[in-house]
């Protein structure tokens, strides 16, 4: 089969590699009919994540038709399509049962390289290194689905794979963002970043009631999608102080929370800062954490800093502001089975838009490693790419 695959830092091939097979009774077979470049996926592309190899598979946003199970009493059958979500989950282990499934224990096959890193193993993940099980991932045209009796969700009747492909990761992901920053009736929020993540958080913040909601972009094509979103302000950081206007928005108290969607490979873009940002950028592009800096800085006293941005190691933050202004930070991998029904639910309704931010379509893989390079360096627009396999 085609897939994508990791070859080092910015070498993204489109490899003829061996078809998955049935390891387990509980696996799966899955065709893949649609799947998408994630913001994350370009960590891996820059080489932020360690214990990458040469010829992994990519791609965590992936679904598809079952094509063969590994037992004739599987609760998946052939021909059904299927949500993947990018958290393998056992089902069975502690984590699991509490509905935290993103650090599943028994999922990751390298739970103790991730225990060494982390402290605790977390779950496995699909297309995303070894530290998260070395499985490969769905950018792929057949994909091994482990454990695949727990987290995957039949796809309703009547419902395309253009409303649900984001369930996978950056939906949920979104609304998570939303839900541990406790967004209510009358809030102000601000959203770090107006990628697909933060486009989500807006619309998952617009739908929980936020009176405000601050988009921080200096894309243009990004910026427009924010407003499209629903945010009511939009503070361009290359241009602005952020931290001034959000004053000057909220009336000198602060946001009541701020949700950063960039993580580890920020960059500040006023004044001093962004000179620094530059610099820094060009010697090293790792866990610079500037948005993380700015949202403990910009959000009011006894507010919550929700990150759903990645970090892959240890950065410098001001405890002495967390801790002076009795702050709350939430973060976490997306417990993606628990949002699943309930956001399939409200794109049914219509609530959600899941299509406006896919600016670049294909149709073939050979087209991958062109297209990471365009999502990596925003040529052409470029929000968000899906491949249309089917």
């Amino acid at each position: 089969m085609r897939a994508l695959c990791w070859h080092g830092k910015n070498d993204i091939r489109c490899d003829q590699v061996p078809d998955p097979t049935i390891e387990d009774a509980r696996d799966v077979i899955v065709k893949v009919t649609s799947c998408a470049i994630c913001g994350s996926d370009l960590h891996l592309m820059d080489g932020q994540m360690p214990t990458m190899k040469s010829g992994d598979v990519l791609g965590h946003e992936f679904m598809g038709e079952v094509v063969e199970v590994g037992s004739p009493n599987h609760k998946l059958k052939k021909g059904q399509r299927v949500v993947v979500p990018f958290n393998i989950n056992c089902g069975e282990c502690r984590m699991c049962k509490l509905g935290n499934w993103s650090v599943c224990e028994r999922s990751n096959r390298n739970g103790k390289m991730a225990a060494e890193q982390f402290g605790y193993p977390t779950a496995g993940l699909f297309g995303y290194s070894h530290l998260t099980g070395g499985y490969w991932g769905g950018q792929a045209e057949y994909v091994r689905v482990p454990m695949a009796d727990v987290a995957p969700m039949v796809v309703p009747d009547g419902m395309t794979d253009e409303q649900l492909l984001f369930l996978t990761d950056i939906l949920p992901t979104g609304w998570q963002a939303a839900e541990h920053a406790e967004v209510k009736g009358g809030d102000i929020v601000a959203i770090f970043g107006a990628g697909p993540v933060g486009l989500f958080a807006i619309q998952s913040a617009k739908i929980m009631g936020a009176e405000r909601i601050i988009a921080i972009e200096s894309v243009a094509e990004r910026i427009a999608l924010a407003e499209k979103s629903g945010a009511t302000d939009v503070i361009n950081y290359a241009e602005e102080d952020v931290y001034e206007r959000i004053l000057e928005i909220s009336k000198g108290k602060g946001a009541d929370s701020v949700i950063d969607c960039v993580g580890m490979e920020a960059s500040a873009g006023h004044g001093v800062a962004g000179v620094v940002s530059a610099i820094q950028s060009k010697l090293t592009s790792t866990e610079r954490p500037y948005v993380l800096a700015e949202a403990i800085k910009a959000v009011r006293p006894c507010g919550i800093v929700s990150v759903p941005g990645v970090y892959g190691g240890p950065v410098p933050i001001n405890m002495g502001s967390v801790v002076q202004k009795g702050l709350t930070i939430k973060s976490g991998q997306t417990h993606v089975k628990r949002y699943l029904e309930p956001l399939t639910k409200l794109i049914a309704e219509g609530k959600i838009d899941t299509t406006s931010m896919v600016t670049h379509r294909s149709h073939d893989l050979a087209e991958g490693p062109e297209l990471y390079k365009t999502f990596r360096d925003k040529k052409d627009g470029c929000v968000k790419v899906v491949f249309d396999l089917a």
